[in-house]
């Protein structure tokens, strides 16, 4: 048996300000940096070590990918770990910096529900979850990831964003298109993903 783990980022500036993020390099809270290093306590507590760390070039992801290693003890991996724009967040386009109670006020809740929680219909200016899907996040993991888990039999941890993350149990096939607005990834919790064989499992969070 081996392992993938999705890891969402800690908590940053803007999540704790209700702020879209995107692309913008918001950095860890103090929260967050605790909620790294507790992912760091859990993947070791599990007994979970990794062949290979994938992450986002956005320093909350990259950072929480540091700390977490570092707190379970295997910093020789920071060295090798891989950074890549098409694991950032989705683009949020015109919506980013602006405080998402203020902009359901301006624009409806149901125009913001729509921009944030459909698949196919981008904000202004940004991506929508399936530009995510199969413009970076399904070729970068068809070409570097893959062959890695389900192949070769690697343990591999990929720390991103909440929604480079959805897109990821879409390519995995554990969610699709019309159950991916079910799927919540809380802030800097492990998401784990027994393969067995190439085939998953199981998946569940480390508690």
């Amino acid at each position: 048996m081996n392992y993938l783990v999705l890891m969402r980022h800690g908590q940053s500036e803007w999540n704790r300000d209700n702020k879209f993020t995107g692309f913008y390099d918001a950095q860890l809270t103090e929260q967050g940096i605790e909620e790294a290093k507790t992912a760091g306590t859990k993947l070791k507590a599990a007994g979970i070590s990794f062949d290979q760390v994938f992450t986002s070039t956005l320093s909350r992801a990259n950072i929480t990918a540091r700390l977490a290693l570092t707190e379970a003890g295997y910093e020789p991996l920071i060295e090798s770990m891989i950074a890549h724009d098409d694991l950032r967040e989705r683009d949020y386009g015109d919506l980013v910096g602006l405080n998402k109670d203020e902009t359901r006020e301006k624009y409806g809740k149901e125009q913001v529900h729509i921009w944030r929680r459909s698949y196919d219909v981008p904000p202004p200016g940004g991506e929508c979850l399936k530009d995510v899907v199969e413009n970076r996040v399904r070729p970068y993991y068809e070409a570097n990831i893959e062959d890695l888990v389900m192949e070769q039999g690697k343990n591999v941890l990929v720390a991103a964003h909440g929604n480079s993350l959805r897109a990821m149990l879409i390519i995995l096939g554990v969610e699709t298109p019309d159950t991916i607005n079910q799927a919540e990834i809380p802030t800097g919790v492990p998401l784990i993903f027994e393969i067995e064989n190439g085939e998953i499992q199981k998946r569940y969070f480390i508690d």
